[in-house]
């Protein structure tokens, strides 16, 4: 194996092609047929050649890395996601920063200036919660082709997006508690002004109307997607006089906080209520009980994410062809819920 400090003529010659050839297939393997990208790949392995990323980005006058805008760092909902983002953007060459939109909520201005000065050049947004002044700010800039929404979005904007079938998954809920006996079903929403909360919510009570199941508005008790809120939605569903017999959380985090309560209050899930969740977390498996909930391919979002990102920073136009993407949702059945008893 050669010395790391290998130059571009050094993988040429063990290719035996040209330093052109090695610099296109480096930089747009796509212009390059496989077999050379085949050679040009191995001779960096033989020769221990080590591309120059900060001479490639002042060269090209791209960072060659992407931002991504979370709500909450620390929610588990969001690693599969980042982890499909990474793995894509890894594979054309481009790296992943992560900021979360906590900070950046009053002002538009701190993330276009993440664009303009080549720290990064596009960017993926999984906050649909962002305040109109920032969403204008995005808007009027001119790197908003190259912003992305995914797992959230904004309502009737130009921006494109990817999720997941959030009304069908919910619809898909409800039929399923319907099917194994339940006609008394409650929901605990989302946080209000969500675009997710609205998705799910108004999806539910269409279910709900369709199957013409008892509807009562102290039924559907508000959340905000975390443990504590499901807390204390259990609380409101133990002070019911007229309880639902099974109740579907907007997501997995509500239910597990929904059945930690009951279990502290000496209720049984799902003996005394059948509890599901939405997005199917890795915790959902391993929670007492395992937890029922319509599962989000995470994965798959974040690398859809990436690859239509990808394909407008790549275009010359700066913008792909497809603009929304839908990601499926399943449905899976585990120990807290059954028939109504």
């Amino acid at each position: 194996m050669m010395s790391k400090t290998s130059t571009l003529q050094d993988v040429a010659r063990v290719a035996g092609v040209s330093t052109a050839t090695v610099s296109r297939a480096l930089s747009h393997p796509n212009m390059v047929s496989e077999s050379t990208r085949r050679r040009v790949s191995k001779a960096v392995e033989v020769s221990g050649y080590r591309v120059n990323r900060a001479a490639r980005n002042l060269r090209t006058q791209r960072a060659h890395s992407v931002l991504v805008l979370l709500p909450d760092l620390g929610n588990p909902f969001f690693s599969a996601i980042l982890e499909g983002i990474s793995l894509n953007l890894s594979r054309k060459g481009y790296s992943m920063l992560i900021a979360s939109t906590k900070q950046v909520h009053d002002s538009g201005e701190r993330l276009v200036d993440y664009l303009d000065d080549a720290r990064a050049d596009g960017m993926i947004i999984l906050d649909g919660g962002l305040v109109a002044e920032v969403i204008a700010s995005l808007k009027s800039a001119p790197q908003s082709k190259r912003i992305l929404f995914a797992c959230e979005w904004i309502e009737e904007d130009e921006f494109p997006s990817v999720r997941s079938e959030n009304r069908r998954g919910t619809k898909a809920a409800v039929r399923y508690l319907h099917d194994i006996g339940h006609r008394k079903i409650g929901h605990v929403t989302g946080p209000e002004g969500n675009v997710l909360m609205h998705a799910r919510k108004s999806a539910f009570i269409e279910e709900i109307g369709a199957l013409q199941l008892e509807q009562h508005p102290e039924w559907i008790i508000p959340g905000d997607f975390s443990l504590a809120a499901g807390c204390l939605a259990a609380q409101t569903w133990i002070a019911l006089e007229n309880r639902p017999t099974a109740v579907f959380c907007a997501s997995d985090q509500l239910a597990m906080g929904f059945i930690s309560e009951l279990s502290r209050r000496n209720f049984k899930v799902p003996d005394d209520v059948s509890i599901m969740g939405f997005d199917d977390i890795d915790l959902a498996e391993q929670f007492i009980p395992p937890l029922t909930s319509m599962r989000q391919d995470r994965l798959l979002l974040g690398e859809t994410a990436a690859a239509m990102l990808l394909e407008r920073l790549e275009s010359p136009e700066g913008a792909g062809s497809e603009h929304a993407a839908v990601i499926p949702v399943s449905l899976i059945i585990r120990g807290s819920t059954a028939a109504p008893r």
